[in-house]
């Protein structure tokens, strides 16, 4: 038997071989836009749900089916980046943003309020903040408090130290190692404290 049918076949295989590395590598492409697609719709759908919360100081959802609901705005002046804050910490709602751990003070109340996102998306750059950054929180009436980074640490979630009776103070919190790709019982936790406070409900009137 001649190499000829043997070179044909390995051809047809090598083909049928790239043919499927490129349909791979196009579907990733395809589902990668689709996510980054979806993750801009959802924000543009938060920021629009949580503008009526300050026009109205109503809790507004920002699509029907959401299990949580814009509460506060959190922004990080020194990385240029800001968030909306939902009602809960749910991983459904931790996969379009930040989220108020239940248990805790809302923003505004008293206490020491979390706020956790994941290490991977909104969180991704929390360890570039260092001590004297400042943090903006605006709550649903439009209080605007300006705080400012006052601690770092690396805590055990299961025994974290964080007290939401003391103070008044915002605990800001994300898995660690920043680049695990398994969750840990770790999470790395920035301290702020309030330096001043003034209305911004003014301003979507």
């Amino acid at each position: 038997m001649s190499a000829q049918p043997k070179s044909k076949a390995a051809a047809l295989f090598w083909a049928a071989a790239i043919s499927l590395c490129l349909a791979f590598g196009a579907w990733q492409l395809g589902h990668g836009l689709y996510i980054m697609a979806k993750a801009e719709l959802a924000q543009l759908l938060l920021d629009r749900a949580w503008a009526k919360t300050l026009r109205d100081g109503s809790p507004h959802k920002a699509w029907s089916w959401a299990d949580a609901w814009p509460v506060a705005k959190l922004e990080f002046p020194s990385l240029g980046t800001s968030h909306i804050v939902l009602s809960n910490a749910s991983g459904a709602a931790l996969a379009f943003g930040p989220g108020h751990l239940s248990g805790t003070p809302l923003p505004g109340e008293g206490g020491t309020t979390v706020i956790a996102a994941h290490r991977d998306t909104h969180f991704s750059n929390l360890r570039e903040l260092e001590n004297d950054h400042p943090v903006i929180l605006t709550t649903a009436n439009g209080n605007r408090q300006e705080y400012r980074i006052s601690a770092a640490r690396i805590v055990d979630a299961r025994e974290s130290g964080i007290d939401p009776r003391a103070g008044n103070a915002l605990a800001i919190v994300t898995c660690y190692p920043f680049d695990a790709k398994e969750r840990g019982p770790l999470r790395y936790v920035l301290f702020a404290r309030p330096v001043e406070i003034e209305n911004a409900s003014q301003q979507f009137r």
